[in-house]
């Protein structure tokens, strides 16, 4: 049994493959969650989003969207700006230089395992 538990150790330490040519970045999981995503992707489309629009769009709750806005905030993916309309509160959201460089990174990762699955070599492994 401690043996198992020192090979499982071992294979945690070992890094994902970082040489050759079919070799491919981690991916990020901070933006490869749908929700995530989704409003990384919309902040990308337009200069900027209010809670609402974003809510509406993406179909989820408030309190959904709060803790994943909050996460890409905290990753400085997106900035939040809080002000009043009148008397109502209106948070807007925008994407950042490093969120808009993380989405391209992500996106190119998400490529580069497209390609690698229609390779013949991939097909032939299926």
């Amino acid at each position: 049994m401690a043996r198992q538990s020192t090979l499982a150790r071992s294979r945690e330490n070992v890094p994902r493959q970082t040489k050759g040519p079919e070799a491919l970045p981690d991916l990020d999981r901070l933006i490869h969650e749908r929700i995530r995503l989704g409003i990384i992707s919309a902040l990308a489309a337009n200069s900027s989003l209010s809670f609402n629009d974003l809510k509406r769009l993406l179909k989820t709750t408030d309190g959904n969207l709060s803790v994943h806005a909050r996460k890409l905030e905290d990753a400085g993916y997106i900035a939040c700006t809080k002000s009043f309309e009148g008397r109502m509160p209106k948070t807007e959201y925008a994407l950042t230089a490093a969120g808009r460089k993380a989405l391209e990174k992500y996106l190119n990762h998400m490529e580069a395992l497209i390609h690698a699955m229609r390779t013949p070599d991939a097909a032939r492994e299926r």
